[in-house]
């Protein structure tokens, strides 16, 4: 497949291909815009995107240092309210770092930072909603965390979570990529960790280590993603086997998948992929707002 020269992969494009080659094709090679709408109903849809989107600004404000009473000011919807009092009572940056022998070990944070590297030839970029290094003495205690902040509805299982190609991309692009986060020191597999943090289930965070064996792993399956889109005629691009996910597609009616858009409250039961990605519903995300599984 002919991509440009200064193409840039993400695990949004990438799950987008995995999900559906047909998908990726038409959004990422031919850049198609195509008007349709991807939930129903689009009020609650684009309601529960815009509080998503509401909810990630707050918590980067609160990262970056603005006080919290004026944050508050911002929670103007129940949902809003309720996400933000969790955000406060658990402190999921606090509390899940900070849980160290190493009770004086020095932390930086990074909201909203973007790593990149070269891979098979072209960029993998990643924007992550916060990076926080927790330095420490001995090796053992040094620790490279990367928080989501999650808003959906419904919890996926770990084995969602740990499939997806946001799980694999971010963790190995930090290693890649983290370590000018960290004063220009290496960042090692058995250092990272990622932790989704759900704002409607906050004491169920979903924690996901990393060492050298799952680094190699990803890293070859990645190079072999890029490799088999590289391979690909458009002529031999395929639409994904699931019928089922093409109703939350906004390309259905140019595959001739349907018209009508999927019930939003089903999506959960009929998402091949439950985990928040535009793969489904097409959203950058980078775009930071939060899909319903």
């Amino acid at each position: 497949m002919k991509l440009p020269s200064d193409f840039q992969f993400s695990q949004a494009s990438l799950q987008a291909f995995v999900d559906c080659p047909q998908h990726f094709y038409l959004r990422y090679v031919q850049g198609l815009v195509w008007p349709a709408v991807e939930a129903e109903p689009i009020e609650v849809h684009e309601r529960r995107m815009a509080l998503g989107q509401h909810f990630h600004r707050m918590v980067h404000q609160h990262l970056v240092g603005v006080d919290e009473a004026r944050i508050a000011q911002m929670a103007n919807e129940p949902e809003l309210d309720q996400w933000w009092r969790n955000y406060q009572s658990y402190q999921p940056a606090t509390a899940l770092l900070l849980k160290s022998e190493e009770t004086q070990a020095s932390h930086k944070t990074f909201p909203e930072v973007t790593l990149s590297a070269a891979l098979s030839g072209y960029r993998l970029l990643a924007k992550y909603d916060l990076i926080a290094i927790r330095a420490g003495e001995r090796a053992a205690n040094r620790l490279a965390v990367i928080f989501d902040w999650k808003t959906s509805r419904h919890r996926p299982r770990r084995e969602t979570l740990a499939a997806t190609l946001q799980t694999r991309v971010y963790r190995y692009l930090l290693v890649r990529a983290g370590g000018y986060l960290n004063d220009n020191v290496a960042v090692q597999p058995d250092q990272v960790e990622m932790i989704y943090w759900f704002a409607e289930f906050p004491e169920s965070p979903g924690r996901f280590p990393y060492d050298d064996v799952q680094y190699q792993a990803d890293e070859t399956y990645l190079q072999g993603l890029i490799q088999r889109i590289e391979a690909l005629s458009a002529e031999d691009v395929q639409l994904t086997d699931d019928v089922r996910a093409c109703r939350y597609c906004p390309y259905r009616s140019y595959c001739d998948r349907g018209q009508r858009a999927g019930k939003l409250d089903e999506q959960i039961e009929i998402a091949t992929s439950e985990v928040e990605t535009e793969a489904l519903l097409d959203f950058d995300f980078e775009q930071i707002a939060e899909i319903e599984f």
